[in-house]
């Protein structure tokens, strides 16, 4: 008999480590949907490919007609060039059986509205990926071609079996001339790493933020989208240096001519801020940060202060100190982005330095 040990750990516990567990992949978490969190999240995979296509939709339920999810590159829809991915999400790999009733669904569609096209694309996307013999056939397409014309002509499955000879030679006609190089996969490894690309990968997998990009120095030339803060800081300054009365006596004032700059970095750090978090969060997520700083600072700001630049002060003094913990930019947020948030409010009209002016 052998002492009992206990087991190595090859780190050390960390503690989100202790209060979640371990990080579960993300081809094991996209394993656990349902079909139609699965077609959701081949939407929200097929954003990532814009500029390619002008708008994409999910068509999937009862009525989607053998589309779940389309891309559209024109704003004629079904009536130009579109592409087709269609999410199958099964405890399995997909099978040559599993293929065949969706094509025919695709042919379909022509065949009963003739308005409609065929796609210039049509991609299987499921989280087991293709099983070897439909992997196969997908990468030789006469083959493939071949061996739907066989299920056309003799299948006893459903939904072959059902056609009307019409019908059925319809999507004959229409599949011999057609060719099945449009039809493919997407693999998973290579959904996943596109899907990064979308803002609804932290909310799905987490695993954090990207770095940042870095935040360009403002313009010389003042921006017409400034004006509102400036000018707030413009009654500030002029209530403690009398001849500070314009956006351009304080850019060469000795006191306020720095101060200044360094308001308008902030300020276009936080439209950076703004721009990073549109591509990278879901939406809303940056207003939220928003609203969280302004309930922070709103009490220094309306309280009594000696004038309007020692409000300013105190209230982005504040927004840096804040204890905020709830929005996800918080991991990718410095000081310079809270005051350049205090900024846009300001700019909205929420926050103000000089109380009537």
């Amino acid at each position: 008999m052998s002492d009992l040990r206990p087991p190595t750990l090859p780190t050390v516990l960390t503690a989100a480590h202790a209060e979640h567990g371990p990080r579960i992949a993300p081809r094991k978490v996209i394993q656990t949907y349902d079909p139609d969190e699965w077609e959701v999240f081949i939407e929200e995979w097929a954003t990532s490919l814009s500029p390619k296509y002008v708008a994409v939709r999910r068509f999937g339920g009862s009525g989607d007609r053998g589309v779940d999810v389309a891309g559209f590159k024109t704003d004629r829809g079904f009536e130009d060039e579109w592409d087709c991915f269609q999410g199958k999400h099964y405890d399995r790999s997909l099978t040559p059986s599993n293929a065949w009733p969706e094509m025919l669904k695709v042919f379909l569609l022509p065949v009963h509205t003739p308005l409609y096209t065929l796609p210039s694309s049509y991609s299987f996307i499921a989280p087991r990926g293709m099983g070897t013999n439909l992997a196969h056939l997908i990468s030789t397409p006469t083959e493939l071609r071949a061996k739907f014309l066989e299920q056309v002509e003799s299948s006893v499955a459903k939904p072959f079996k059902e056609l009307d000879e019409k019908t059925r030679s319809a999507v004959h006609a229409l599949a011999s001339a057609t060719d099945f190089s449009m039809f493919g996969a997407v693999e998973v490894l290579a959904l996943l790493d596109q899907h990064k690309a979308t803002p609804y990968y932290p909310a799905r997998f987490g695993g954090g933020l990207p770095a940042r990009p870095t935040s360009e120095n403002p313009p010389q030339t003042v921006h017409p989208d400034e004006l509102v803060y400036l000018t707030k800081l413009v009654d500030a300054y002029q209530e403690r240096y009398l001849t500070v009365d314009s956006i351009a006596a304080a850019e060469v004032h000795t006191k306020a001519g720095a101060h200044l700059q360094r308001q308008r970095e902030s300020f276009f750090r936080a439209e950076a801020l703004r721009n990073f978090a549109r591509d990278r969060v879901l939406p809303n997520t940056f207003e939220g940060l928003q609203n969280e700083l302004f309930d922070a600072v709103i009490e220094t700001a309306e309280a009594e202060h000696s004038d309007g630049l020692e409000r300013l002060r105190h209230t982005l003094e504040q927004a840096v100190n804040a204890q905020l913990s709830a929005n996800a930019l918080i991991q990718v947020t410095e000081p310079a982005d809270r005051r350049g948030v205090c900024h846009q409010l300001a700019n909205d009209d929420r926050l103000t330095w000089v109380a009537d002016i």
